[in-house]
């Protein structure tokens, strides 16, 4: 197994204190993370895109390139690319600039995100969102692996012998595809023989399960080989304490304030969106949330490793509104008690060299 650190810049008052850190100090929180995350030992750092609600990261590639700056090794992801609202040229250059700066380290997750608002935003019409994400992606797709590219589709002008630069750095990056609740994203990526990253963030196992054997279903159907089927998988937040019962005491508040916080009445009924473990046991026992001692986060992880075959789990340790210090605590404590055992259990060989 290999991990994630990602943040989607969160940017709403504390849900106990309403403190509010001003956009810069928030910001510098999400590099400084990134710089600890290299430092333990972590294999990737993502950075989500958000262009509506309580979010500061809406130029993922400029906080990126800023962690690009700071680090060496750690592989840089999105968390998604919201491509489907996206100018697939400006992407393509965007990224592969970060990719050139740092070196090859560079890999979309893309996505038609989780906020409808965007949409609005860009001036497109959200009932189109499947074929906007389609037909972008696939024009990214040649402009990363082809030259003098001619193009014509539905919602951007046509292109004559245009070849993007810069370059990516070692040919096409990988691009994995976000999925949350539709077939649409999995049979998309397995149409490309391209990797799955599941949300596996706010609803049951089933739900995510289900799209997942979906993916790996449609991949081998569309002929490429399964044994070249990656998948990785979110988390709903970690908090680590000695027992349950400490993290019950210690964060259970907390937790449950940012439930209420984050609950969207008009989106309820709607799946993937408002969390049903709306009290911390209930997402202890039977939530996607890495919340509780070391050994519960183990058995949950390779619980979920059993259904989905995941080669890249995911964390992230700034969605309750801890400290600065505190996340890199919880990232510390997770690298040293956590990642060796499940490292162990279930390898990987994503991103390993040769």
């Amino acid at each position: 197994m290999k991990f994630q650190v990602l943040s989607i810049i969160g940017h709403a008052p504390h849900p106990l204190t309403g403190q509010l850190p001003t956009s810069a100090d928030r910001l510098a929180d999400v590099i400084e993370v990134g710089v600890a995350a290299e430092r333990l030992g972590y294999d990737a750092y993502a950075v989500g895109e958000r262009h509506a609600g309580a979010f500061l990261s809406s130029s993922p590639t400029v906080v990126l390139g800023a962690l690009a700056a700071r680090t060496t090794r750690i592989k840089l992801l999105t968390g998604v690319t919201v491509v489907a609202i996206l100018d697939p040229v400006r992407v393509a250059e965007d990224y592969a600039t970060l990719d050139q700066i740092s070196r090859g380290r560079v890999e979309l997750v893309i996505g038609k995100g989780a906020e409808a608002g965007h949409f609005d935003l860009f001036g497109l019409d959200e009932e189109r969102q499947w074929d906007l994400q389609k037909e972008k992606y696939e024009l990214l797709r040649r402009l990363w692996s082809e030259e003098n590219v001619d193009w014509e589709g539905e919602f951007r002008p046509a292109l004559k012998d245009v070849t993007t630069v810069p370059r990516p750095y070692a040919g096409l990056p990988r691009i994995w595809h976000g999925s949350a609740t539709s077939l649409n994203s999995p049979d998309l990526a397995a149409k490309h023989g391209d990797p799955l990253f599941t949300a596996n963030a706010v609803q049951p196992r089933a739900a995510y399960a289900k799209l997942i054997a979906y993916y790996r279903e449609r991949f081998e159907e569309y002929g490429h080989d399964p044994a070249r089927a990656r998948v990785a998988a979110g988390s709903g937040g970690l908090l680590i304490a000695d027992s349950a019962e400490q993290a019950v005491a210690r964060y259970g508040e907390l937790y449950e304030a940012r439930v209420r916080q984050n609950f969207r009445p008009r989106l309820e009924g709607r799946a993937g969106y408002n969390t049903p473990f709306r009290t911390i046991e209930d997402a202890i026992a039977d939530g996607p949330q890495l919340i509780g001692s070391p050994q519960q986060i183990i058995d949950k992880i390779l619980g979920y490793h059993e259904v989905y075959g995941h080669d890249l789990q995911s964390v992230t340790v700034d969605g309750f509104g801890l400290e600065r210090g505190e996340q890199i605590e919880t990232l510390q404590r997770f690298a040293e008690e956590v990642a060796p055992v499940v490292r162990g259990a279930a390898p990987s060989t994503l991103w390993d060299t040769v």
